[in-house]
């Protein structure tokens, strides 16, 4: 059985939170980046445009928090597909849960450097165990459900590009880990999260295709 045969208007809607969290925290780095006096659009780390002394902060918490819930209603709705096994979904609530939090528990400073940075608050610390959460679930995610995915016949095309999309993240979260590419790590950043939300988003969209086709057929299907 398919998702589109079990689902209905919830699971459509579950569904697209696959979709549409990837697009909400994209677009508050987006315009978070660039109010962000006295720094270039791509000089600030995602988690200090939330931080206590940013300007505006509340665009990135709402960026957070938003991928979060679509991140944990994603997985509900990957937990309804038989072919995403149960390992895969719980990944992907995991992550949901864990970027709610580091949106909740700000980082105390938008940059990591500077006078008067002695020490860090307790929000501080939540803040970096839970994005280091977040991060190793979103990466690990992808490549879980493409395992799962290579057993059914009907989503194997989805493996290689999901196993691709979270070696090419990890390889960013390593590179920007590093400190390497400094001055341009708070960019490898964003591309580190960014692919891993795109995998999210192809998943989305195959199963909101496969929603259609399904009702399509059981409109063509005579009664009976």
């Amino acid at each position: 059985m398919t998702f589109g045969e079990r689902g209905r208007g919830r699971d459509r809607l579950l569904a697209a939170c696959g979709i549409a969290g990837p697009v909400v925290f994209t677009a508050a780095w987006l315009a978070s980046s660039l109010v962000q006096t006295g720094h270039s659009a791509g000089a600030v780390q995602l988690s200090g445009l939330a931080a206590m002394d940013a300007r505006d902060p509340q665009l990135m918490m709402a960026g957070f928090i938003g991928l979060g819930a679509c991140s944990v209603a994603f997985g509900a709705a990957l937990r309804r597909l038989p072919a995403a096994g149960s390992a895969g979904p719980w990944l992907v609530t995991t992550a949901g849960v864990a970027t709610i939090a580091a949106g909740v528990f700000r980082r105390d400073h938008l940059l990591l450097t500077g006078p008067g940075f002695a020490g860090e608050s307790w929000h501080n610390q939540v803040h970096d165990v839970v994005s280091a959460v977040a991060y190793g679930a979103m990466i690990a995610a992808p490549l879980v459900l493409s395992r799962s995915f290579g057993r059914d016949p009907d989503w194997a095309g989805l493996r290689r590009p999901l196993q691709v999309l979270a070696l090419v993240s990890a390889a960013s979260l390593a590179l920007f880990a590093s400190g390497a590419v400094q001055p341009w790590n708070a960019v490898v950043q964003r591309a580190a999260v960014t692919v891993p939300l795109t995998a999210e988003v192809l998943i989305a969209a195959r199963m909101l295709a496969a929603g259609r086709r399904a009702r399509v057929a059981a409109a063509l299907r005579p009664a009976g």
